[in-house]
């Protein structure tokens, strides 16, 4: 949940509340000065109706540089955290460089959790994939909880007009959501992945998460591997 998705936090509020000790609520900002981010945090809070969140995220962190521009607002997430308004810290990021913006952020700061790209055409990029592997080699040494997100991605729009609600081209074939699922799931250190955000396949990916299976070595090699021709979604389109 986040202020930048329309109504969102809005509409949820009264559902949040009324299941509130049955929900793990997350909240995000994109903000950067530290008076903003936490009026945001107390805006999102009333909102969503809790008096506490479970996560609480910097958003959209993708590289090193947007890492330093967004230091007053990490210490304003983490000062929450003592004073109890928020469970968890978390950083999110979409882009290729956001692995590398992770690993740096967990040499900064105690951070509970991140969130990072992960999916058979991104594996397929050997520099990503190795990036990859050392944020979440440092992740599971912090006991830091890794979220994978864009496993459904299959390509960018492009100029094609969007046919879904999702701002890159998910896959939307059963199979090819198992694929996509079953390696981020299956990556060592990852504890969790986020469903895309179109609804329309969302029984699909829910049914292809519950029944995810370890590729074993092979399998995953050839499922990154015929991804390798698809163009990368990044970065976000603007």
């Amino acid at each position: 949940m986040a202020p930048q998705y329309g109504r969102a936090e809005v509409l949820m509020g009264p559902f949040i509340e009324a299941h509130r000790s049955e929900l793990f609520v997350a909240g995000k900002t994109l903000r950067h000065q530290a008076d903003g981010v936490r009026a945001q945090l107390e805006t999102t809070l009333e909102r969503l109706r809790c008096n506490t969140l479970d996560l609480y995220q910097l958003h959209a962190v993708t590289d090193l540089g947007e890492l330093d521009a967004r230091g007053a607002a990490m210490e304003v997430l983490l000062a929450a955290r003592q004073e109890g308004l928020v469970r968890s810290v978390g950083i999110t990021g979409h882009n290729v460089t956001t692995p590398l913006a992770q690993l740096e952020a967990l040499r900064r700061y105690d951070l509970d959790t991140v969130m990072v790209p992960i999916n058979p055409r991104l594996l397929a990029d050997r520099s990503y994939a190795t990036d990859l592997s050392a944020l979440v080699e440092a992740a599971v040494a912090r006991d830091v909880g890794v979220m994978a997100i864009k496993a459904a991605a299959a390509r960018p729009w492009g100029e094609r007009p969007p046919s879904l609600t999702t701002w890159y081209e998910p896959y939307v074939e059963p199979e090819m959501l198992q694929r996509g699922i079953d390696v981020a799931l299956g990556t060592p250190g990852v504890t969790a992945f986020c469903t895309p955000g179109e609804i329309s396949i969302l029984p699909d990916v829910l049914a292809a998460a519950s029944s995810t299976k370890m590729l074993d070595d092979g399998e995953r090699a050839e499922v990154i591997a015929a991804a390798m021709e698809e163009p990368l979604i990044f970065p976000i389109p603007v």
